[in-house]
């Protein structure tokens, strides 16, 4: 990984406002949709198409790429807006969200869209995904790394802690989990909901390299990752502490913006408020 200079650091959190942006727009267009995972999640999926994955999006099926799976399927317009930002396809094509036989399902499907490694719905099943291609690159030889999206309410279902037990059995170090930890689901919080704290602690006791961090803190998150790339012999999870609709202040730490897109007066607001956010970066370059 390249050393992230304090330029290019400017120019991934300009980039992640047009994530932001092509989220909102991406929901609007598609009237259905999940904006608070979608938004919090914008700077780190900025950095990893950004700055920390080895990938070509001119050659999507690249075989030395990083793997990068995203478990919590429903957040798929973040996983869209950066693949469009970054090159994979036009930014346009974000508008079909949704829309019949577009390459742009609610949860990304692998036939449609080059470089989504798998296809994602059922909470839980991602890093279970994940331990598969780490397992098998460590049997072929193969130096890629895999990155396993999740949301922290996925960590309630059974099938996850299985994939944490394979996982440090088999010493995956090329495995690397991120946890969205906004401490929200569909009907409230995590804690209320399905308590998981400590949850640093349970991944320690399942022999884990435990890294928690800032995920609106580009720099910090690209540190984070650079630590966890150190460690041999263990697989690593960084919890990622983030604040559901980052960037939209009507939706900052609101639950009932998980699973709904804003209408057309809700979007224009978010959209003036990140340009706003835009010209504030632009003031300090």
């Amino acid at each position: 990984m390249q050393t992230l200079t304090p330029q290019r650091l400017r120019e991934l959190d300009f980039k992640a406002t047009d994530v932001r942006e092509g989220i909102i727009r991406a929901l609007l267009a598609a009237g259905s949709g999940h904006s608070a995972g979608s938004l919090d999640m914008a700077d780190i999926f900025t950095a990893l198409y950004g700055h920390v994955m080895r990938h070509r999006p001119e050659e999507p099926n690249w075989p030395q790429r990083d793997r990068l799976l995203l478990s919590c399927g429903h957040i798929a317009p973040v996983r869209y807006s950066a693949m469009a930002n970054f090159g994979y396809f036009p930014v346009d094509e974000l508008l079909t969200l949704r829309k019949f036989g577009t390459r742009l399902q609610g949860h990304p499907e692998r036939v449609s869209l080059p470089s989504v490694e798998t296809t994602s719905g059922p909470l839980g099943e991602g890093l279970a995904q994940g331990v598969g291609m780490a397992q098998a690159a460590k049997m072929d030889g193969a130096d890629f790394r895999v990155y396993v999206v999740t949301s922290d309410a996925e960590h309630q279902c059974g099938l996850h802690w299985e994939a944490m037990m394979t996982a440090a059995k088999f010493k995956l170090d090329n495995l690397l989990c991120i946890i969205d930890r906004n401490f929200i689901q569909i009907d409230g919080s995590t804690e209320e909901i399905m308590p998981l704290e400590p949850l640093a602690d349970k991944y320690r006791a399942f022999n884990w390299e435990v890294f928690e961090c800032d995920g609106h803190d580009i720099a910090a998150f690209v540190a984070t990752v650079e630590r966890a790339q150190a460690v041999k012999g263990k697989p690593q999870v960084i919890i990622a502490k983030t604040i559901p609709g980052k960037g939209v202040s009507y939706m900052e730490g609101d639950y009932t913006w998980h699973g709904k897109p804003p209408n057309a007066e809700q979007a224009k607001t978010a959209l003036a408020e990140l340009a706003a956010t835009r010209e504030r970066i632009l003031a300090h370059v």
